[in-house]
């Protein structure tokens, strides 16, 4: 059977196995009706037009992988921010690894999806959020009708989060394909802050798909800072599905560092529900071989006074794609809306490939709002004044490409995250660069 007949035929055995309220019950019965009536997207949509799973789609993936494996830290340490103190919420193959994870619930939640959902003191912040963000396509739809774990973090009013919160999900490849459906559920209070970085990693070649759903909630005068690392094997694939909604005078940013994997998909949805909201979007993306990266992204403006900002930097080699799909609505009572959105990409070989479409609906007519795409090569000026100036080929090549990007990075907020950033780019542009930022 095919892998939609394989997932509709596993959710009866899977909803009787899971414990957990009426609610939620009913929540994913809805949810794979969705699913099994949309079945997996393809570029017969528009939103999909320049992004094909049928290849990643034909593998026999274990929807539940079959044992629990345990990984030792000293063999994962390297995929860590492990040069400052965080919290960690950490799973291997789905499952929740207690041993090298570090949560809390002292002032605040830094837990566990499964508990919130079966738990009755989080019924009511369960009703309230759990599946209010993220929208209805397929994918989605799916996540929901199958979600058991993640990460739940519920940050209380007038609250600085001391640490940034580290999410992990490593796949140790022990089943010869294996398909992980986390889902965080993000909960930021009136007046508070908290710094997320997230990550996939896979652990060998063996193929992974993962269909990811994160919501956030950022409520009035909330700051949420968040950082995706998608550095991951050749093998593995991820969708990440992200929805954030935005209450009045709140600040949410969301940097995706994207360098490997053989199909990355990030769908990143932000609602701005109340006046002076401020939105910012960056991504930097260097990929190679026959990878291929999609960015499709909305901000949607629906109250007065509100901002967004959208920066997304590419470097594309060999053979590899890129897609660049953004859209900004602005609805006709967002008046004094500014939006600007941009996406900047260099192909540094023949036969790399950049499909771009930045995209504005202005409905008001009192607004700032500028969208742009750009599509190049290295400047072949300034490369000669470098070679003249006695900087080999290669290293000011990746000078120049690191420049390009620069202006993303400097807009991250962790230093130790700046410098971890810093390595993997030098590291993808094979260079050693010679300085700290």
């Amino acid at each position: 059977m095919d892998l939609k007949e394989k997932l509709l035929s596993s959710f009866l055995v899977f909803e009787n196995q899971v414990d957990i309220d009426t609610y939620v019950h009913d929540v994913r019965n809805d949810a794979i009706k969705i699913f099994e009536e949309k079945g997996f997207p393809t570029k017969k949509e528009e939103a999909w037009k320049y992004t094909s799973l049928n290849k990643i789609l034909k593998e026999d993936y274990s929807v539940f992988p079959q044992q629990e494996n345990a990984i030792e830290y000293k063999d994962i340490k390297k995929y860590f921010i492990h040069d400052i103190d965080t919290y960690k919420i950490v799973f291997i193959d789905g499952k929740y690894s207690s041993h090298l994870s570090q949560t809390t619930h002292d002032g605040m939640d830094v837990c566990l999806m499964s508990a919130a959902l079966s738990k009755p003191k989080y019924r009511i912040l369960i009703e309230n959020y759990f599946n209010k963000a993220a929208t209805k396509d397929s994918l989605s739809s799916l996540n929901t009708a199958f979600s058991s774990e993640g990460a739940y973090i519920h940050i209380p009013k007038n609250k600085m989060v001391e640490k940034p919160i580290q999410i992990v999900h490593f796949s140790t490849g022990n089943e010869s394909a294996t398909m992980l459906q986390p889902r965080n559920l993000i909960v930021v209070d009136e007046n508070s802050h908290v710094q997320i970085i997230e990550r996939h990693q896979s652990l060998n070649n063996s193929p992974v798909l993962t269909n990811s759903v994160t919501e956030v909630f950022t409520n009035k005068r909330a700051i949420v800072d968040y950082y995706k690392i998608q550095n991951d094997g050749s093998n593995a694939s991820l969708i990440d599905n992200t929805f954030i909604k935005q209450k009045k005078e709140s600040v949410a940013s969301v940097h995706t560092f994207t360098f490997g994997g053989k199909l990355t998909r990030n769908n990143l949805n932000f609602f701005q529900e109340g006046e002076r909201i401020d939105s910012i979007l960056k991504g930097v993306t260097i990929i190679g071989e026959k990878q291929h990266v999609d960015h499709n992204t909305l901000v949607h403006h629906i109250e007065p006074n509100c901002e967004s900002h959208q920066d997304y930097k590419g470097i594309f080699a060999d053979s590899s794609t890129g897609v660049f799909n953004g859209k900004v609505i602005v609805e006709k009572e967002a008046q004094k809306t500014n939006a600007f959105q941009a996406n900047n990409n260099i192909l540094v070989s023949d036969k790399a490939t950049i499909n771009t479409k930045p995209q504005l609906e202005i409905f008001a007519d009192d607004v700032k709002c500028s969208h742009g795409c750009t599509i190049g090569q290295l400047d072949e000026s300034a490369m000669f004044y470098m070679r003249s100036r006695g900087i080999p080929e290669k290293e000011a090549k990746a000078l120049l490409m690191y420049a390009f990007s620069n202006n993303v990075l400097s807009s991250v907020k962790i230093p130790e995250m700046k410098q971890r950033i810093t390595k993997i780019i030098a590291n993808k542009l094979g260079v050693d660069i010679g300085f700290d930022l």
